[in-house]
């Protein structure tokens, strides 16, 4: 355990109370690697996995190459646990299986990592810090912060991303977070085990329906800059196939997010905003389709008749655009993984 603050030009070091920092080393941090046809990368990964992390745990998603048997012959790393899916499951099955096997051999943050490489390890503090801190209960890497970022990012992965962003935040909640598929996450080992009692979609559509999912339990999801990466791999996913099926489950889990946060767990002001601003809109609309069916042809509209269909438009979209702006500022703020760990102690005296 180590402090460290910085002195300010009106105060004297003896005054400056130190700040606690945690350590990394004894943090109890796990990577969880699902393996799919990388075995020309992921002895890499395991040869850059830092000092301070405790335990690998290397899911054979029924891997053609047999990954598992691979790593075990040639890993050399001591932490290495290989856990072997019978069936392939997807990235989110074999993530969730790694999930479960690092839990159940102590670990405490969770940090889910691809074995192609692509993701630089020597970020691992930045996206843990938040979770030792107590400041978030998930972390996730954002290729979006910076230009120079994308750089080496193809240009439809970056537009699709962006589309699949925005989707995201609509159908999440999570108005703060970018880039949803990014697969370089970190989550608190309590936490885990709540979002994984749910029914998470299993395959590319992982990342983005757990965002949904920590939704639903108010966890606190924080975004940590980390450039893309990308060198001789082949991605096994396509953007330009995926857009439309993402946007039917965005969609999806939009209707079932409004309907369980406004109108099951709570009702609020959103919840009477949305509802007037939307039956007003219908309303103007529904006249003004009535009143060009029903005029003499020719006939021109009068003031009167523009004002009763116009009116109800504007304020059903002003009512709309306000329940919106409660959803943004609705995002979740306070971490619950000291609460579930708290609760956790308790029960077990």
């Amino acid at each position: 355990m180590s402090s460290l603050r910085p002195t300010f030009a009106n105060e004297s070091p003896a005054m400056a109370a130190p700040i606690a920092v945690p350590s990394l080393a004894g943090a109890g941090v796990w990577l969880v690697v699902p393996c799919y046809r990388v075995t020309d990368h992921i002895l890499k990964v395991i040869e850059k996995t830092p000092a301070w992390v405790e335990g690998i745990v290397c899911v054979d998603d029924a891997c053609p190459d047999k990954s598992g048997d691979f790593i075990e012959a040639n890993a050399r790393d001591p932490r290495v646990v290989v856990v072997r899916l019978a069936q392939n499951q997807g990235v989110g099955g074999a993530t969730i299986a790694g999930y479960h096997e690092a839990d159940r051999r102590g670990g405490r943050i969770l940090v889910k990592v691809d074995g192609d490489d692509q993701m630089d390890l020597s970020y691992l503090p930045q996206l843990i810090a938040p979770i030792l801190l107590g400041e978030a209960d998930y972390t996730k890497g954002n290729r979006f912060t910076s230009a120079s970022h994308l750089s080496n990012m193809p240009p439809i992965r970056v537009f699709g991303n962006a589309v699949l962003s925005f989707l995201s935040k609509v159908s999440s909640g999570y108005w703060n977070v970018f880039d949803p598929t990014n697969g370089f996450t970190a989550v608190e080992a309590s936490v885990a085990r709540r979002v994984l009692e749910k029914k998470i979609a299993r395959r590319y559509f992982f990342e983005t329906d757990l965002l949904y999912h920590l939704g639903t339990l108010r966890a606190v999801v924080r975004d940590v800059a980390i450039p893309a990466r990308y060198g001789e791999e082949v991605s096994n996913i396509r953007i330009t196939r995926i857009v439309g099926p993402f946007a039917v489950r965005h969609l999806h889990n939009f209707v079932r997010r409004v309907a369980g946060q406004y109108f099951i767990r709570d009702f609020n002001v959103a919840t009477v905003e949305a509802l007037a601003g939307f039956a007003s809109l219908m309303f103007g609309l529904a006249y003004a389709l009535w009143w060009i069916n029903v005029r003499e042809p020719g006939q021109a509209a009068s003031a009167g008749v523009v004002m009763a269909a116009a009116l109800p438009v504007i304020v059903g979209v002003q009512l709309l655009l306000q329940a919106l702006n409660f959803d943004v500022l609705s995002v979740p703020t306070r971490p619950i993984h000291p609460h579930l760990r708290a609760v956790e102690k308790l029960t077990e005296r």
